[in-house]
């Protein structure tokens, strides 16, 4: 599956992907994903390609967005995932090792090693990196495509300066079924993985093959408390402005609809996010390191 937005000429990246199936022995079935295409409509492409007979191999050529989708169509089916990054972020394949040089990651899906990791679901999506519910969310959705394609990371971090003065909500958090954490909140973010655009780590200890996912709640206190809420993030430490829990499944409650983003798309406003772990859900090829495995964070 190929993101015709995703930086880089689309026909030329289009013919090197159908070559490079060639040289390895596969015919390739290109699928050209759309701005507004609807996730269930592409994933239902991806299902039906799989369900065919002989050996199948899916590409992910895009961002986190792209193999999210991809994601949701082979959650559980026991098809193999490759990852081609060619998005703003690339947060899933910066977890897995994966490297962004075309040809080198190409070959990885071709050759790579396999290895099986886990998947979150929110709503009823599936997700490979990150879910949030408030501000995170708004900053996705006002950061305008061109910056995305040709600003990468920056592109975000300028569309994020007019939120941060933005008020907090009071949101409730269930971590495991269990007590009401209540909390006044600028945003609660999910993640299968722990590192944000421009590889800034968010959540420690996140990793895609745990059986877990790191649940952080951001409370800063002013202008200030934002650089407050990096320090501690990079120290890994939880306290009045930022906490971090350890989940299998975890709900969060708003008053009013709050923005709602999985692995940067917006999934429309709510006041609620539920969340739970699929573990072991997908397999993924890896850059080959020899006889042992690679660690995944």
């Amino acid at each position: 599956m190929l993101n015709p937005a995703s930086p880089g000429h689309f026909g030329l990246l289009r013919r090197h992907c159908q070559s490079s199936s060639l040289r390895h022995g596969w015919e390739p079935l290109l699928i050209a994903t759309r701005p507004g295409d609807r996730a269930v409509e592409v994933a239902r492409q991806v299902q039906d390609y799989v369900r065919r007979p002989g050996q199948k191999l899916v590409f992910a050529v895009g961002g986190d967005g792209t193999v999210r989708l991809c994601a949701h169509a082979l959650a559980g089916t026991g098809a193999p995932l490759a990852v081609v990054p060619r998005g703003a972020a690339n947060l899933f394949a910066a977890a897995l090792g994966i490297p962004h040089h075309l040809d080198k990651a190409l070959l990885t899906g071709f050759d790579g090693a396999q290895r099986t990791v886990d998947v979150a679901e929110a709503n009823g999506h599936v997700f490979v990196a990150m879910a949030g519910m408030g501000i995170d969310a708004a900053v996705v959705g006002s950061t305008p495509r061109w910056m995305k394609q040709h600003m990468g990371w920056l592109g975000y971090a300028a569309a994020a300066l007019p939120h941060l003065l933005a008020a907090p909500h009071e949101m409730t958090v269930h971590i495991d079924g269990g007590l009401p954490i209540v909390r006044r909140a600028q945003a609660v973010v999910v993640g299968n993985v722990g590192i944000l655009p421009g590889n800034f780590q968010l959540l420690s200890g996140a990793r895609v093959d745990d059986g877990a996912l790191e649940v952080g709640v951001l409370e800063p206190r002013g202008p200030l408390g934002w650089l407050h809420i990096a320090r501690r993030a990079l120290l890994a430490v939880s306290d009045g402005q930022f906490e971090q829990f350890t989940a299998r499944s975890v709900s969060v409650h708003a008053p009013m609809p709050l923005p709602r983003q999985l692995d940067g798309d917006l999934i429309g406003a709510g006041t609620t996010l539920e969340v739970r772990v699929r573990p072991e859900a997908l397999v993924v090829r890896l850059p080959s390191g020899g006889t042992t495995a690679p660690a995944l964070e």
